[in-house]
Parts: C-alpha cells; sequence; structure tokens
C-alpha cells in the first residue's frame, strides 16, 4: 500500500481529497499547515505529497525547500495543490524541484491519474539511476572528504525527465541550484537586441549548468532548453555552496569547471574574430559530433546550427551544401552525417 501525504489548511479539500485516496487503496497522511506536513514527511517518508502553496506557519514553497534540503525527503515526489495558474507559479515550483501542478478545483480522476502517473515515473527514475551510477561517480572524481559528500548529495537528488525543446531555466531568473545532466543533451542560448539568436554552449551527460550563476549569486545570463528527452538533478544552492566552504576538493573541482567555461568562451569569440565561416562551421561541426552521443551523425536546425556558429542561416545553408559537394559530410533534412571528420578538423581558415 502506497502512503500519500496531503499538506493543505482547507479542511474540506483535505478531508475530500484524502477519501478520494483511501477508497482507491492508499494510506493517507493529513497535515493542515507546512510546519505539521514537513515533520509527517520526515517522519513516515511517504510515497508521494500533495502540498498547497498558500498555508500558514510555512507556505508550499517553504515546504518544498526544507524536503530538498533532507537527503531522506529530496527524491519523493511532490505535487503542488494550487488556485493559481501564472506562469510565474509555475516557474517558480519547477526551478525549486516540483513534479507536477494540479489546479483546484480538480476531479477524482485528475487527482488520480497524477498520482499513478509520479509513481510510475518514480520508478522508472530508480531504474535509470541504478544505470547512472557509475557515469556519477565518474563525475565527481577524487577521493577527498568533500568529494565524497558531493557524491552522497548527487545520489539523493531527485532524477526529473524533461522533454525535448522545455527550458530548464530562462535567462534573468535566479539560480536554486546546479543542474547536473544524466542523459540527453541541453543548450544554453541569448537572444541579442535585433532578436538573433547567439547558442553559447551545449552540454552532454555529466556536465554541470548554471556554475557562474551560482557561484557569483545572480541570474542566469543565458536560457537552457532541452535538445531533446533529457534526465536532470538539481543539486541545492545552498548544499553546494556550504560543501565548496567546508571542503578545498570540491572547491577544485568547481574552479576546474569555470576555468574550462572561460577557456571554451574565450575560444569561441577568437573563432568569431578570425576565423572564415568554413572554419568556423567546420569547427561547429566537431564540436557537436565530440558531444553528442552518436558523434557521426545527429539532427540539428539550420536556426540552431547557425546560432552556434555565430553564422546567418543563409551561409550555413551555402556552406553545408559546399561540404555535401566535397563529401565532408551527408544532409537530408536536419539529419547530418560526419563523412570525413578528420578533413573538418583540419580545415583551413
Amino acid at each position: 500500500m502506497k502512503t500519500v501525504l496531503i499538506i493543505e489548511d482547507n479542511n474540506d479539500i483535505r478531508e475530500s481529497t484524502a477519501e478520494i485516496l483511501e477508497l482507491a487503496d492508499y494510506k493517507v497522511l493529513q497535515a493542515d499547515n507546512g510546519k505539521a506536513g514537513v515533520d509527517l514527511a520526515t517522519q513516515h517518508l511517504p510515497d508521494i505529497i500533495l502540498c498547497d502553496i498558500m498555508m500558514p506557519e510555512l507556505d508550499g514553497y517553504g515546504v518544498l525547500y526544507m524536503l530538498n534540503k533532507n537527503t531522506e525527503t529530496a527524491a519523493i515526489p511532490f505535487i503542488f495543490l494550487t488556485a493559481k495558474a501564472e506562469r510565474v507559479d509555475f516557474r517558480k515550483g519547477m526551478e525549486m524541484g516540483a513534479d507536477d501542478y494540479l489546479t483546484k478545483p480538480f476531479d477524482d480522476i485528475e487527482l488520480l491519474k497524477a498520482i499513478e502517473s509520479r509513481l510510475a515515473r518514480k520508478q522508472q527514475h530508480e531504474a535509470f539511476y541504478t544505470k547512472s551510477l557509475q557515469s556519477l561517480e565518474t563525475l565527481a572524481s577524487g577521493s577527498g572528504k568533500g568529494i565524497a559528500e558531493l557524491k552522497n548529495l548527487i545520489a539523493g537528488r531527485k532524477i526529473k525527465q524533461i522533454r525535448k525543446k522545455q527550458i530548464l531555466y530562462y535567462e534573468g531568473d535566479q539560480p536554486q541550484g546546479l543542474y547536473l545532466v544524466l542523459d540527453g543533451a541541453v543548450r544554453t542560448y541569448k537572444i541579442a537586441e535585433d532578436g538573433r539568436e547567439l547558442m553559447m554552449n551545449l552540454y552532454k551527460t555529466d556536465d554541470y549548468l548554471g556554475v557562474h550563476a551560482l557561484l557569483l549569486d545572480e541570474p542566469y545570463t543565458e536560457t537552457a532548453e532541452t535538445l531533446e528527452d533529457t534526465a536532470v538533478c538539481m543539486l541545492p544552492k545552498d548544499a553546494v555552496i556550504n560543501l565548496m566552504n567546508r571542503y578545498p576538493d570540491v572547491s577544485v573541482q568547481f574552479i576546474k569547471l569555470l576555468a574550462n567555461n572561460i577557456r571554451e568562451k574565450e575560444e569561441q569569440l577568437l573563432q568569431l574574430a578570425y576565423h572564415s565561416v568554413r572554419k568556423r562551421l567546420a569547427q561547429t561541426l566537431v564540436k557537436l559530433s565530440n558531444q553528442l552521443p552518436d558523434p557521426t551523425q545527429f539532427k540539428i536546425l539550420r536556426d540552431e546550427l547557425a546560432a552556434m556558429a555565430g553564422m546567418a542561416t543563409e551561409t550555413v545553408s551555402r556552406t553545408l551544401s559546399d561540404f555535401k559537394d566535397e563529401k565532408l559530410i551527408e544532409k537530408k533534412g536536419s539529419h547530418i552525417q560526419i563523412l570525413d571528420l578528420n578533413r573538418l578538423m583540419k580545415m583551413k581558415n
């Protein structure tokens, strides 16, 4: 029997929801405020939590924040119950680690489907995480005590499946933590004043997103969007900063990440300043082949390729046609197959 914790200050809503779930053979725990809900979650470790946003003592965001700080409760599926439907509320909740929303009033079928769906996804995540353990171990490489705690922090986080073309965070958002890509690919981009889009970076399995914003305690300077169905987990900001303050070996790990990011940005600026369009596009294709799961073929739109290379879409189209004529690539629609990676790498300026 699965256990559901309902945290809701409205007695009618809480009791009617509990009645529906009990008839569906769930064990139900109830709390009428956020503080009591956190205490019940910590004591009983329910299988899933339904939580209102606007409550006395501690609101829903505070409940989620407190549960995320505890490694025993951080991975419990969490669904907000809210009468609010504004975009800002959805974004804030998802950035903090919520799994879903149910907008009040909801009917019996909506409630049961949401719970069944999240419990099923939790089982999928656990199976996925088992396969990812080896990858996570190599990510937090090192043998110090701080690295061991970083590994434990990663291991205790909730895995979230994000669909293709979904936004992880927008430029200007405040960082809640670090995103770690477990599977899939994410791109970051900026929108220029004239409306043009420039792709800043591409992240794959085992990469962190948002290091600069977190360490500088400033809003994100880029927007992050998934390129394919992607699995991520988020390491809370306070937990990461605490580890860095306590353990030099953890600080060294993130200093290396920052150094690598700075080096990549410098190389990108040099390419834009000095390289011909042929060499820039060739290097972009080489970069994609190194970062995406299949190094020989991948799917990318012309607009995305142009944004990544800092070129006009028409220029990308002409140059890709030249590369195809020269037997460097094969192209069908948005699918690109690398035929001669060595020649692309050695492209003259």
